[in-house]
């Protein structure tokens, strides 16, 4: 009877099994062999040699560098504070009951608008033209500041931007997991502690922080890998030329090589995708064992 269900739930997997193997383990290994075939053509399908060429390339590659650079930025910046304001908009949203959920909807909205309809409200909000400084700048020299060109200008006010931007399309659907965590909260450990006289803010560090441990934790593992693989962000506000703009993530160099103006390089793409996959793999695996002493099961 048990080899009976064993065999029913593999024929429920295999759909599935079969699906992850063609589209996602099959063109893992593909691109693993392309990093090592030196020259490939994808029209011909052949290649003069085979070794570490492509990945000493693409390490010693200036675009690929600042994509590097710029992405980690990102990581650093955008995962700990969307992760920190999710936090403290979805205590706040717990604390309150009128209107709990009007709110709870205008917080998700940012979520299930369109990626470049964000980006292009946000070039009207930063960018300067021969018409306007743009909104935010007309606000900074109102009180007194000058005005910064946060589209094409410097570096870190482009930065600025981009980390902004990936903290507001990011932030509803942490706020409504995390809301979602702080209601799942058994209350008795809320009132046995009310009991005791316990302050407010050992109440959160002891009682619902490592309760909702879990799911703060799912939220920095996935927030990093959407960073390392965020692309979409940057064309949204700064264009398709992000070499340029020095605005470049490691998945738009990757998309360069292939089909940009640079493009036809796939050995060169293949070795970056797995330059990322091995930075995620190696940043996840860290995670993992970080969780191991701080999150509560």
């Amino acid at each position: 009877m048990m080899e009976k269900n064993n065999l029913k739930g593999w024929l429920y997997l295999l759909p599935a099994v079969l699906f992850l193997g063609f589209f996602m383990v099959y063109p893992l290994i593909d691109v693993f062999i392309y990093s090592f075939e030196e020259g490939y053509n994808f029209a011909s399908g052949t290649y003069y040699g085979t070794g570490t060429y492509n990945f000493s390339y693409v390490l010693h590659d200036p675009y690929f560098l600042q994509a590097v650079k710029n992405t980690f930025l990102m990581v650093i910046i955008t995962v700990p504070l969307s992760t920190g304001l999710a936090l403290l908009i979805a205590l706040g949203l717990s604390s309150i009951k009128p209107l709990r959920n009007l709110f709870q909807t205008v917080y998700f909205l940012p979520y299930v608008t369109n990626t470049l309809a964000v980006g292009l409200v946000f070039m009207i909000l930063f960018k300067k033209t021969e018409y306007t400084d743009g909104l935010v700048n007309l606000l900074i020299t109102q009180f007194g500041g000058n005005t910064v060109d946060f589209i094409d200008g410097p570096y870190w006010a482009k930065m600025f931007v981009l980390c902004f931007y990936i903290i507001w399309v990011v932030l509803p659907f942490k706020i409504l997991l995390l809301t979602s965590a702080l209601a799942s909260v058994n209350q008795n450990y809320y009132n046995a502690a009310r009991v005791d006289g316990t302050s407010r803010g050992r109440i959160f560090l002891k009682i619902t922080l490592p309760m909702i441990s879990p799911t703060v934790f799912y939220l920095v593992i996935t927030g990093f890998i959407g960073a390392f693989k965020a692309y979409s962000d940057a064309v949204a506000l700064f264009g398709t030329d992000l070499n340029a703009a020095e605005m470049n993530t490691i998945v738009g160099y990757v998309y360069d090589m292939l089909y940009g103006d640079s493009g036809g390089y796939p050995s060169y793409a293949s070795a970056a995708a797995i330059i990322l996959f091995s930075i995620v793999l190696t940043v996840t695996c860290i995670n993992l064992l970080v969780s191991r002493k701080h999150v509560y099961y």
